[in-house]
């Protein structure tokens, strides 16, 4: 019995004693025309994204959210079937899974993000000034994510695209191990503004697994760093010009001269085979 309190403990501390969402919107949210100015200061995950979904259904197209201190899920409970599209800014550092199955909207962080950032994200445009945890982009299938610092390990993990939907991932810094694991397609584009000159990139095992899409790494990485399942290729114009364009992206979001980034060496990282685990299915 003891260990049945323990288990559903912490998902009491997320889901009892919730606050009414009238009182919510009454004493939480600030409203100036399609603008809302919401405070999250000490409020459950579950409170604030039934507030955000409350907020948006009243009409509000701007979100503003102060005082986030690790709530999980924001972004991710607001889709609309309409072609209106949210701006959100939050304000502090959000929690794990910012912007999970994001369908169009631009969320501005203005701060670092936890993990999972954009995880099965559709579309839309996610803007973090600062750095983001582990699994960023997981399952990522359309829209963009750029990321001013560093990312963490298993970026880009299962990164996929359909059609007309190719998922971008830019970001500044560096990332640390499995970046692009079983990758099935769109684009990373690895920076590394925050390396010194001859550092190499942190991560090993880039693009383990990997059967699609592309890796673009600024500066230097060795041999020994890459999955058996990548190969390096030269840049062709169209390489060429996918990079200049969300650069000049990036430094639109962030500040930097684009010309400088632009000059930099670059490697081009793509699979060597479409299905390299195919010997273990039967099909």
């Amino acid at each position: 019995m003891n260990g049945f309190n323990v288990k559903f403990g912490y998902r009491d501390n997320f889901l009892d004693n919730l606050q009414p969402i009238d009182i919510l919107y009454k004493t939480r949210v600030n409203i100036d025309g399609c603008r809302a100015t919401i405070n999250a200061l000490g409020l459950k995950h579950k409170e604030l994204n039934d507030l955000l979904r409350e907020t948006v259904q009243r009409g509000s197209k701007e979100l503003v959210i102060n005082n986030v201190f690790g709530q999980r899920y924001i972004g991710t409970r607001l889709y609309l079937p309409s072609e209106d599209k949210l701006y959100i800014e939050v304000n502090k550092f959000p929690g794990n899974d910012l912007g999970t199955f994001l369908n169009g909207h631009r969320i501005v962080v203005q701060g670092n993000a936890q993990d999972g950032v954009g995880n099965t994200m559709d579309s839309g445009e996610i803007i973090v000034h600062g750095r983001a945890g582990d699994v960023t982009a997981m399952s990522m299938r359309g829209g963009k994510i750029f990321i001013r610092d560093n990312v963490g390990y298993r970026t880009a993990i299962h990164m996929k695209e359909y059609r007309d939907k190719v998922p971008v991932l830019v970001v500044g810094g560096t990332a640390q191990d499995f970046l692009g694991e079983y990758m099935a397609g769109g684009m990373v584009l690895l920076l590394g503004l925050n390396l010194q000159e001859g550092e190499p990139h942190r991560a090993h095992y880039i693009g383990t697994g990997m059967h699609g899409g592309v890796i673009y790494l600024r500066g230097y990485v060795s041999e020994h760093q890459l999955g058996k399942e990548v190969g390096v290729r030269p840049l062709d114009d169209q390489d060429k010009e996918n990079i200049d364009c969300y650069v000049r992206e990036y430094c639109n979001h962030f500040g930097g001269n684009p010309e400088e980034i632009l000059n930099g060496s670059f490697q081009k990282l793509v699979p060597v085979s479409l299905r390299p685990y195919g010997q273990i299915y039967a099909y």
